[in-house]
């Protein structure tokens, strides 16, 4: 069993992360690759087609390099995937009101001369137990290489398509191929965030000063 770590990028690397990728438990033979320097749909699409022509793989897990896991995250994952193609950690947006990144419905719909895209948001997703979803980001997926073969129909299966992002094009790409996607809500993916605490932050998130 071979799989490859595609890890797409800007030009740093958050050091939780870097720890939670160290710590990462292997399960087989794992390679790791890290592209860095451009677009998130482009570096997603460069890295499915390296691993198609590599050949040899049987899995790709996608992490956001901004992420953090447990190191049995490959294991729980592996183990959840047998009879499926793609099987996602629980994920949220980093900004309020942080969402969570599964969706029960994704579709793109004709509004006057144009499309409109809609991502409905898995809010009441059962809790520690493993389900289907609609679609997912892709911050923390596990995928057979199957799919990613089956997905390559598309030529560039993760560009963006009327106002969706590069993962939830992908997802609904697989949508018209039929593939059913999963998440394990057991496994807790963190979304390292940054903020900048002034006065109304403070005063939101703790209450005003005495004065």
């Amino acid at each position: 069993m071979k799989t490859l770590i595609a890890i797409p990028c800007g030009d740093q690397l958050e050091a939780n992360f870097v720890e939670c990728l160290l710590k990462l438990r292997p399960v087989g033979s794992v390679d790791i690759k890290l592209l860095k320097g451009t677009l998130v749909y482009d570096a997603r699409n460069q890295l499915i087609d390296m691993a198609l022509r590599a050949g040899g793989y049987d899995y790709i897990l996608w992490l956001d390099s901004d992420m953090t896991f447990e190191p049995d995250l490959l294991e729980r994952l592996m183990e959840d995937i047998q009879g499926k193609q793609l099987v996602t950690g629980l994920c949220f947006g980093r900004r309020p009101p942080f969402k969570p990144c599964i969706y029960t419905d994704v579709r793109i719909e004709k509004e006057g001369l144009g499309l409109m895209p809609y991502a409905d948001n898995y809010y009441d997703y059962p809790r520690d137990q493993v389900f289907e979803i609609a679609a997912c980001g892709f911050a923390c997926v596990l995928m057979t290489m199957d799919m990613a073969e089956a997905m390559s129909v598309y030529g560039v299966p993760f560009f963006p398509i009327a106002g969706l992002g590069e993962d939830l094009a992908f997802c609904y790409r697989a949508k018209q191929l039929d593939y059913k996607l999963y998440c394990d809500s057991r496994l807790k993916i963190g979304h390292i965030m940054r903020m900048s605490v002034d006065e109304n932050f403070r005063d939101n998130v703790v209450g005003p000063a005495d004065k």
